[in-house]
């Protein structure tokens, strides 16, 4: 499980092509990787991934072609939000992430208004019934609080340390960006259609 807080920005500095998917070498910044070892979890971009190798300040990991075909930003050299795996001590400082991206946005509005930005994005359609005005939806890894909900389509505010501290700053109209909802709204759908099922049988 993750928070949503982006603890460091990295790099993709390597996509090696396997023979489903590929391996990225991600330059981990200032993220840290003395408590990290083989087989733990990071947050690349929003996309929960298992290191298999470290080297330095270095690591690596695989990405499946089930995960390339449902998330965005992976597959190219640049710079990627980075979150190490919670601890149960740890402050939840976000919202509970799983890094298991739900589909793809596309961005239609990064506006500046004074210091911060105005984000609209549209979410596939099958994922804008879970995100709700003032509710939470993680965007690349970094948990945010939406503003409005009109369709498919809605609103973020960035303040300037979050575009200080995160990729978020390089999005245009056009971008795409990993999406992942909040799970309480699919716990709640998950039992609102199982109590209808449940009456529609009796």
């Amino acid at each position: 499980m993750f928070s949503g807080i982006v603890a460091a920005v990295g790099r993709i500095t390597e996509v090696t092509p396997r023979s489903v998917g590929f391996r990225l070498t991600v330059e981990a910044g200032e993220l840290g990787l003395e408590d990290v070892g083989s087989g733990d979890s990071i947050a690349c971009a929003g996309v929960c991934l298992t290191v298999v190798e470290i080297d330095g300040n270095k690591f690596m990991v695989d990405v499946s072609g089930e995960t390339v075909s449902c998330t965005a930003g992976l597959g190219a050299p640049g710079e990627i939000n980075l979150e190490k795996a919670l601890r149960l001590s740890d402050r939840l400082g976000g919202h509970l992430v799983s890094g298991h991206v739900d589909g793809v946005g596309e961005v239609l509005r990064f506006d500046l208004i004074g210091d911060n930005r105005l984000l609209e994005i549209r979410a596939p359609h099958a994922l804008s019934k879970y995100i709700a005005r003032k509710g939470s939806v993680t965007v690349d890894g970094c948990s945010l609080t939406t503003n409005e909900v009109q369709g498919d389509d809605f609103t973020i505010n960035l303040i300037p340390h979050t575009l200080e501290v995160t990729t978020l700053k390089h999005l245009k109209p056009g971008s795409q960006v990993n999406l992942e909802v909040d799970l309480i709204a699919r716990y709640c759908e998950r039992m609102l259609a199982w109590e209808n099922e449940a009456g529609e049988a009796g």
